[in-house]
């Protein structure tokens, strides 16, 4: 059994980013190698002739910012008869580590979308052979390691895995998530993933709920303060534009026409939020006054990022937070995500909850 490559999901066009940002923490760890991706591919895979499972555990997952899913991958399977496929992967297959799940995956690309139906099917029928030959664990079994299956077409394939405490559990690592038709814009999607992905589910009730009060920096029309009003907050929402009407009614909601960069609220809130679109360097300095002025408990913002550079623009604004935060002595939990649902952008959070 040889794990020769690492294979690492983005969306498209982000690959040489996602790339670029492995390399990276894969190198401080002590692992070299180098990385093969076609651009607007949704793939990377990243060569290396160290132990892929320990780099998988020694880099942390929720450390990248652009990397969806990833697994360890055995040698491709690049030619794989039209027919009784399974014939050619059980043997190979039968040598990963236990899991007790397999997920089917393809490039999140128009024609990688067309080939979900068939690893769907495939992973299904290998999934249920592998359990009644022993070699999978039952579906609700613990087990340290998931299986993936990447599917690039019908005789094109990639198997591996990953740990199952470091990594993403949903398919191709997207979280999908149904638009309310209440919602003022699709941007709502946006925070709503934010918080799936940064606040862990079982602590919404405490850290989202209970009339807690927010600002929406750049609010209208109102997709993010309408989720903030979901969560039964009250909010000042901070924009010279028109908020959504049903939002006014709310009775939660307080329109602020007044510039983003420049509100300051009476007093701190729970919450900020902030998607305005500007200059990722300036929006990082906005939101650095909001955390040396203790503003706010938390917050979530956006970084509409440059055409070109973008890895190492997120890394010099995520730098610029960092810094000044810890010259004020202030303690922080920082991190970023390009999210499923951001497109020329990432999502970062700050907590300063003491």
């Amino acid at each position: 059994m040889s794990f020769t490559s690492i294979l690492l999901q983005c969306r498209a066009g982000f690959e040489s980013e996602c790339a670029a940002e492995f390399s990276e923490q894969a190198l401080e760890t002590g692992h070299t190698g180098y990385v093969r991706f076609e651009r607007n591919s949704g793939y990377v895979r990243f060569m290396l002739q160290t132990d892929a499972l320990a780099l998988l555990q020694q880099v942390s997952f929720r450390s990248l910012v652009f990397t969806r899913q990833w697994c360890a991958c055995l040698e491709p399977f690049d030619q794989l008869p039209a027919t009784d496929r399974l014939s050619v992967l059980l043997g190979p297959v039968a040598s990963l580590p236990a899991c007790a799940e397999l997920l089917a995956e393809v490039p999140d690309t128009t024609e990688g979308r067309e080939l979900l139906p068939f690893a769907g099917k495939l992973s299904s029928a290998m999934a249920q052979t592998l359990r009644q030959q022993s070699v999978m664990l039952p579906r609700k079994a613990r087990a340290d390691w998931r299986m993936h299956l990447f599917a690039l077409s019908g005789r094109h394939l990639l198997i591996g895995v990953s740990p199952t405490n470091n990594g993403s559990k949903l398919d191709m690592g997207i979280r999908r998530l149904k638009f309310p038709a209440q919602a003022p814009s699709r941007s709502t999607l946006k925070l709503e993933e934010a918080w799936h992905w940064f606040v862990p589910r079982h602590e919404w009730g405490e850290r989202l709920g209970g009339g807690k009060t927010a600002v929406d920096l750049g609010a209208a029309p109102g997709g993010w303060t309408w989720q903030l009003v979901q969560q039964g907050m009250f909010v000042t929402a901070v924009d010279n534009g028109p908020m959504s009407e049903d939002l006014m009614d709310s009775g939660q909601v307080t329109h602020s026409r007044e510039d983003a960069f420049y509100y300051q609220p009476p007093k701190p809130v729970d919450w900020m939020v902030c998607d305005v679109a500007d200059k990722p360097a300036r929006v990082t300095a906005r939101m650095l006054e909001w955390a040396l002025q203790g503003w706010c408990r938390e917050m979530i913002f956006n970084l509409k990022l440059p055409m070109k550079k973008r890895h190492l623009e997120v890394q010099q604004c995520l730098g610029m937070m960092r810094s000044g935060l810890e010259q004020a002595g202030i303690s922080y939990r920082l991190s970023a995500r390009h999210l499923y649902h951001d497109r020329e952008e990432v999502t970062c959070y700050l907590d300063l909850r003491r």
